[in-house]
């Protein structure tokens, strides 16, 4: 998901929806090798375990925090939520990988 998308839903967005989003993410994702979208030297797996291993819905997140969410596990949200989808060219880059921790 584009940054930008997810800056607009970011305002919007509750915990119990990023909830649903990290637990679509957990079931539904393929390859926790991949770049993550806010920072392309480590993995999805990385991000995983930076951003929702130890979610809390109860917590209050900051903006920026949830912008950073939703950035990269935005592409789980329901369709409703998400954007129009566009292509985008992929980028190949050595990356750090950890095995996300569930």
């Amino acid at each position: 998901m584009k940054k930008h998308d997810a800056k607009e839903i970011a305002e919007t967005i509750t915990n119990g929806q990023i909830l649903e989003m990290f637990n679509r993410a957990k079931s539904r994702m393929k390859d926790w090798t991949l770049p993550s979208a806010c920072n392309g030297s480590v993995s999805k797996g990385v991000a995983w375990n930076v951003l929702a291993s130890d979610f809390n819905v109860n917590e209050k997140y900051s903006y920026a925090t949830k912008v950073n969410m939703v950035h990269e596990f935005g592409d789980f949200l329901p369709a409703a939520m998400k954007p129009k989808a566009k292509a985008v060219p992929g980028r190949t880059r050595d990356i750090m990988h950890q095995d996300p921790v569930f």
